[in-house]
C-alpha cells in the first residue's frame, strides 16, 4: 500500500489519511520507516495471543469513531487481512465508499488460506471499486456477479515497491546481514554458499505442516551441507516460533532470524537461488527477480506464476520438497527454465492506475451530484 500512499500523497485536490492498526506492530513499523511514512492515526491495537475475532471486534470499535469523525468519501484496504474485512464492513456501516487493492484473489477453498480467503470474499462483497492485480483476478470478480466497471485491471502495487526498493543501494543493515551470512564475496574473500530463503507462516500450516516443512529443511541442510545457506526469518507467532527454533535452531547452515525489514529481504531475495515459502507476497515478487518460487501450500490464489512457470506448488510433504529442490540445485535445464524473469502481476506502474481510477469514479459521481475528492 506504500505506493498508493504516496500517489495520493502527490495527487492534488486530494486529502489522503493513513491509519494503522497495528495487526503486526513490529513487522508495520519498520515497513512505515523504510517509506517515510507518518501514520495520521495508529489504534496500535496488537496484544500477544489475540484471536481472530478480538482482532474483529477491536477493529470495529475502534475504527467507526476515527470514520465518524473524518468522514472520507473512500476507505482503501489492501489484501485479505482481518483489518481488511473489518475496515471494509465498518466503512460499509457508515456508508462510506469503499476500494480495495489486490482484488480478486481466489483460492476456491476457504480454509486455504485461512481466514484470507473469506476475508478477500466478503471485502469484494462490499467494495465499490475493485483494484486487480491481474485479468485472471478480474475475471474472479465478474464471474461472482461484479460489474466490469467496477473492475480496474492495475497490475499489484506490491511490484511498485518491490522495483522502488531494488534500486536503492544496500543500507548498512544489509551489508552487514549478508557478511554475518557468509554471503559478501568481496568482504570475506571466499566463495559463498548457495542462498535458499524460507518464510512459513500461514495458520493453515501450523502444527504437523509446519513440522514436515522443518523436516524438509533439514534434510536439504544434510544434503548440501556447506554448498548452500538456508535463512529463514520467522514470524513472531508463538505457533511458528516454537516448532521451527525446536526443529531448526541447531543445524549448522540454517540461520533462524527474526522478521527482516523490507529492505534486507529485497536484496535477500535478489540474492537467493530458491526461494521456498508460503506467503503470497514473494510468489508475486521473486518471479521479476528471476528466483523460482517453490510454494508451500496444496492451492494459491496466484495461478499466474504457476502458469508462467516461475512458481510451482509443493505443499508441505517432506518428500515432495526436498524432491523439487534438489531438482532445482542439481539439474541447470531444470532451473533455467524456473528462473526466467518474468513477473504477470505488474509493471511497477499500478498505484498511479489506482489513483486515477478513484478520480474518474469521482468525477463521474460529483457530475451527477456526488462528493468531492478524499480518502
Amino acid at each position: 500500500m506504500a505506493p498508493v500512499v504516496q500517489a495520493l500523497s502527490a495527487t492534488p485536490g486530494v486529502e489522503s489519511l493513513v491509519c494503522v492498526t497495528a495487526q503486526h506492530r513490529q513487522m508495520l513499523d519498520q515497513v512505515l520507516d523504510i517509506f517515510d511514512i507518518v501514520p495520521d492515526v495508529d489504534l496500535d491495537l496488537m496484544h500477544p495471543d489475540q484471536t481472530l475475532v478480538e482482532m474483529a471486534a477491536a477493529v470495529l470499535t475502534h475504527l467507526d469513531p476515527v470514520l465518524e469523525r473524518i468522514q472520507p468519501d473512500w476507505v482503501l484496504v489492501q489484501g485479505d487481512t482481518t483489518t481488511v474485512v473489518t475496515a471494509s464492513l465498518t466503512a460499509f456501516y457508515r456508508r462510506i465508499r469503499v476500494g480495495h487493492v489486490e482484488a480478486g484473489l481466489r483460492s476456491g477453498d476457504k480454509w486455504q488460506p485461512y481466514p484470507e480467503e473469506i476475508n478477500r470474499r466478503v471485502a469484494g462483497v462490499i467494495a465499490d471499486l475493485h483494484f486487480a492485480p491481474t485479468h485472471w483476478s478480474r475475471q474472479n470478480l465478474l464471474n461472482e456477479g461484479v460489474p466490469g466497471e467496477r473492475v480496474i485491471v492495475t497490475g499489484n502495487p506490491v511490484i511498485d515497491a518491490l522495483k522502488m526498493i531494488a534500486a536503492r543501494p544496500p543500507t548498512k543493515d544489509v551489508s552487514e546481514l549478508m557478511l554475518r551470512l557468509g554471503l559478501d564475496e568481496q568482504k570475506s574473500g571466499a566463495v559463498s554458499p548457495s542462498l535458499i530463503l524460507v518464510t512459513a507462516h500461514r495458520r493453515e500450516n501450523f502444527g504437523q505442516p509446519l513440522e514436515d516443512i522443518c523436516h524438509a529443511l533439514y534434510q536439504l541442510a544434510e544434503i548440501y551441507q556447506d554448498r548452500i545457506r538456508i535463512v529463514y526469518p520467522v514470524h513472531l507467532n508463538p505457533n511458528v516460533q516454537e516448532t521451527v527454533y525446536g526443529r531448526l535452531g541447531q543445524v549448522p547452515n540454517i540461520t533462524l532470524l527474526p522478521p527482516l525489514d523490507y529492505m534486507q529481504l529485497v536484496h535477500l531475495m535478489k540474492r537467493a537461488v530458491l526461494i521456498l515459502t508460503d506467503s503470497g507476497g514473494l510468489q508475486e515478487e521473486a518471479p521479476g527477480l528471476g528466483v523460482p518460487v517453490l510454494v508451500l501450500r496444496e492451492v494459491t490464489e496466484r495461478p499466474e506464476g504457476v502458469q508462467a512457470g516461475t512458481v510451482r506448488l509443493v505443499g508441505s510433504d517432506s518428500q515432495r520438497i526436498v524432491s523439487e529442490a534438489c531438482r532445482l540445485l542439481d539439474d541447470p535445464e531444470a532451473y533455467a527454465e524456473m528462473a526466467r524473469a518474468v513477473n504477470p502481476y505488474g509493471d511497477g506502474h499500478a498505484a498511479g492506475r489506482i489513483v486515477n481510477a478513484i478520480l474518474a469514479y469521482d468525477d463521474v459521481v460529483t457530475d451527477t451530484g456526488g462528493s468531492s475528492h478524499g480518502a
